[in-house]
């Protein structure tokens, strides 16, 4: 490469949200009243309101300022209650972007990085509908800040292909039309044997006419791998077909992915490229760093109406006394007393915290240990020139680290080399490595095993084979600089760890998910772990746990009034006849009726 690459080490976060300038009082104010918040009146001043009107019982202790804890901030400061978010690490947590520290020169901002790259496919509802009651400094929203994709790529050995553009249904839903849809959808991969994808698109047909029953108690217990039958079929079906499908929609892997959470994100992609149900545009990105378009302004508007947040407070013990949570302990030593407690934190950070006294409580809540985190982290690749590899989200095919992109700059609002590093950077390669453990093509060994300097040479090595002249696309004299994820330590060593990895959907983890209420009546969960309609560890099932823990204490609290909205995944009502009919077979142990080349049975 002509210049040295340059390794990330942890950043260091600022716990002052608003220090980038992007909201004021009077911006947060003005946006909230444009969008209805209290008519007139100023966001000061309903927040003093709302602070007179708590009452006793309305304390609320939030452990985890990540996707969830937030929602279930801004969920109950809207109904007066007194909350406070503590975090250990930095605002946001997985979900958000960082700093590349040191990179910046002339007046410009570091260089932007983050744990993975954020995309938000049309399906995601919660999470839309909290961004559009936020204020966006200068006018709108922050739903405003949203732009669509172009284009679905995907690379195959020099080979690309794009996935149908958003359109429509000619006529009546129905498993034929949708069958016709799909089978042009594939056709894209015609390297495929038409008997294979014949049997995939059936396997897609089936799923979406399984009724909740069969979905739940069957497709739920088996991984995506065994649902499609990779075992026996080619490469190519299992490069091109199901490999690209899991990681493309949510960057898991087959054999680890259950078929129930697969097939649910499957046909909500399929129902939002078809621009139904309501839903926005398949694939929508940002128009500026995570932090940037999402949290800091976000916070911002949480603080000005009365959430206070308190950075480095890592909770350590929750105490029990009576059947209930009787206070909370940080950092080893320093107490908190609420009215209720909203555990916030991921699941590898949640099982720790539930002792002995919590489990004697609500003993349904010991089989958490039985849910499975994987590593899925992000690098980024700082470039001095932009390169065309798709207009959106990107993957890679038949690649060992299951490697999928976003080139960020093109739909960032602000100049990327005027506004970040020295000048010469002009595009952000944003990649997702979901593979970990899996031998690359240059020195054979797992990423987990590899130095830095050694990863970014084989994902390198591993675009150059999928893209179209990568060699020539992506030169070394391109590559400004890297960054691998600040969560990844100890690569290369036996000691290699990861302090940010995300729960798997494995086969049966619906069954070991909790609900955000525990059998303790002031303890609650919000976090990505617990069960939520779009049954998959994502920040838009974060956000419905965050409004499900906010819905459980206000009941708790008897404070009645509104509770937050709770916004499903699309059906389509077409099909309800399938599902009710499926639901009779599955009782009688028949298979699906459309399962036909190779019929599973309960």
């Amino acid at each position: 490469m002509e210049e040295q690459s340059t390794s990330a080490a942890p950043s260091s976060e600022s716990p002052e949200v608003g220090r980038r300038g992007f909201v004021t009082g009077a911006l947060a104010t003005a946006g909230a009243a444009a969008l209805g918040f209290g008519g007139s009146a100023s966001a000061s001043s309903r927040s003093s309101r709302a602070r007179g009107r708590r009452a006793p019982g309305r304390r609320v202790a939030v452990f985890g300022g990540g996707m969830g804890g937030l929602t279930v901030a801004h969920e109950l400061i809207e109904r007066g209650f007194q909350v406070t978010v503590y975090e250990r690490k930095a605002w946001g947590g997985k979900c958000r972007s960082m700093p590349f520290t040191g990179t910046a020169t002339g007046g410009r901002q570091d260089l932007p990085a983050e744990h993975g790259f954020r995309f938000f496919p049309g399906f995601y509802q919660n999470l839309p509908d909290t961004m559009a009651r936020v204020p966006r400094p200068g006018g709108g929203n922050l739903k405003d800040n949203f732009v669509d994709g172009k284009e679905v790529s995907a690379y195959y050995n020099g080979t690309k292909m794009v996935l149908p553009a958003r359109g429509s249904i000619l006529g009546t839903l129905s498993p034929d039309s949708l069958l016709t849809f799909l089978s042009t959808a594939v056709k894209v991969f015609g390297n495929v044997p038409a008997g294979e994808v014949a049997f995939f698109l059936e396997k897609m047909i089936v799923f979406v006419t399984s009724g909740p029953q069969r979905r739940l108690k069957q497709w739920e217990n088996m991984s995506f791998a065994d649902y499609v039958k990779v075992q026996g079929k080619s490469d190519r079906y299992s490069e091109l077909l199901v490999d690209m499908f899991t990681s493309t929609l949510v960057a898991a892997k087959p054999d680890k992915a259950n078929a129930h959470t697969m097939g649910l994100m499957a046909e909500a992609w399929v129902y939002s490229t078809l621009g139904l149900g309501g839903y926005g545009a398949p694939d929508r990105l940002l128009n500026a760093p995570t932090n940037e378009a999402l949290i800091d302004p976000w916070m911002a508007h949480l603080r000005n109406l009365g959430v206070d947040f308190q950075i480095g407070k890592t909770l350590t013990e929750l105490k029990v006394a009576g059947g209930q949570i009787s206070g909370a302990v940080l950092n080893g030593a320093e107490p908190v007393e609420a009215d209720h407690y909203v555990l916030a934190v991921p699941l590898e950070r949640a099982v720790p915290l539930l002792n002995a006294d919590i489990l004697a409580a609500d003993p349904s809540l010991r089989v958490l240990n039985q849910l499975t985190t994987d590593w899925m982290n992000g690098i980024m690749l700082y470039l001095k020139e932009p390169v065309d590899l798709g207009k959106g989200h990107v993957a890679y095919a038949a690649q060992p680290w299951a490697l999928t992109s976003i080139s960020q700059g093109q739909f960032w609002k602000k100049d990327f080399a005027r506004t970040y590093g020295d000048g010469t950077v002009k595009d952000c390669l944003s990649i997702d490595l979901s593979a970990w453990d899996r031998p690359g093509i240059i020195y054979k060994k797992p990423a987990k095993e590899c130095t830095p300097e050694q990863i970014i040479e084989e994902v390198l090595a591993q675009l150059r084979k999928a893209v179209p002249w990568g060699g020539l696309k992506l030169r070394d004299s391109l590559i400004h600089s890297w960054f691998i994820d600040p969560a990844i330590t100890g690569l290369a060593t036996p000691q290699a760890a990861n302090d940010e990895p995300l729960l798997i959907n494995s086969p049966s983890s619906w069954n070991f998910r909790p609900e955000s209420t525990t059998r303790l009546p002031n303890l609650f969960l919000a976090a990505d772990y617990v069960r939520a309609n779009i049954n998959l560890a994502t920040m838009e099932g974060a956000n419905e746990a965050g409004r499900k823990a906010a819905n459980a204490i206000i009941d708790a609290s008897g404070s009645g009034g509104s509770k937050a909205k709770l916004l499903d995944l699309w059906q389509p009502p077409a099909f309800d006849g399938f599902f009710k009919e499926d639901d009779a077979r599955y009782a009688q142990g028949k298979p699906n009726a459309f399962d036909i080349l190779d019929p599973y049975r309960p």
